[in-house]
């Protein structure tokens, strides 16, 4: 029977307020089995951004990332929030390391392509995660903080999407335990209603998923979530579940199955 082990990954909506990040820190660390967290930080980085003069751009919710942006979410995911999240998880007794992609090259993408005539500029597509490296670090009882950033072999950073780099990391890691990926959030999990958080959705399949999107009650932002979702469940994750931040216990929100 192999070991389990948690991905959570955490929003930067949470990241941003001090009350539900020291929640979730305090519910992380107090998962008994190994663990993984992976964290955004876009809020963070539209602000430093707004103070640096530098112009945000986004596309159906992802942002446009040129050398300037670059250098801010640079700072900003690599720097700023993954060291603060490292620090308080070692005040709460969990032995943390922050990792981007290039560290120990334990994620490696390449720049997206156009796509509709859109250029997104430094964003990167992952192609591999070095599940043996981060497996050799937990079984050190090393707690892998990772940021949503990767590198492309050649130097190159690239601003690569949280929930990407969670179901990517999970699926990597299903391969030496068994992994539940958590995506943590504002919402109860995945609603019928985003104005009702009584609406649950408590399950979701690839059918239901086709029917969800095809009726609009599952749109924008979500849809890539949910798509990274069951491509971990198809890749051998024994558990993907969609819930609130205070409740990454594994009982509660919106089960993704086959």
């Amino acid at each position: 029977m192999r070991e389990k082990l948690v991905v959570v990954k955490v929003g930067g909506a949470v990241v941003e307020d001090e009350a539900q990040l020291a929640q979730l820190l305090k519910d992380f660390a107090a998962i008994p089995d190994k663990k993984v967290l992976v964290h955004g930080g876009g809020r963070r980085a539209t602000k430093v951004a707004e103070a640096l003069g530098i112009e945000t751009r986004m596309v159906n919710g992802r942002r446009i990332t040129d050398a300037d942006m670059l250098s801010v979410v640079t700072m900003v995911y690599g720097g700023l929030v993954n060291k603060n999240v490292v620090a308080r998880l070692q005040a709460c007794g969990v032995n943390a390391l922050g990792l981007t992609g290039a560290d120990m090259d334990v994620i490696r993408s390449h720049r997206r392509p156009l796509k509709d005539g859109i250029d997104f500029g430094f964003v990167g597509d992952v192609d591999k995660v070095d599940g043996q490296m981060l497996s050799a670090l937990i079984s050190q009882g090393v707690t892998p903080v990772m940021a949503p950033l990767t590198h492309d072999g050649e130097g190159c950073l690239l601003n690569t999407n949280a929930d990407t780099i969670a179901s990517e990391t999970a699926k990597a890691l299903a391969q030496y335990y068994d992994v539940t990926l958590i995506y943590s959030f504002e919402k109860k999990g995945v609603l019928a209603n985003p104005d009702d958080d009584n609406s649950l959705i408590p399950t979701i399949t690839h059918q239901d998923f086709i029917q969800l999107k095809a009726d609009g009650t599952i749109s924008g932002g979500m849809i890539p979530k949910i798509e990274n979702a069951l491509a971990a469940i198809d890749a051998g994750v024994s558990k993907v579940i969609i819930t609130l931040v205070t409740a990454i216990d594994g009982t509660q929100g919106t089960m993704i199955r086959e």
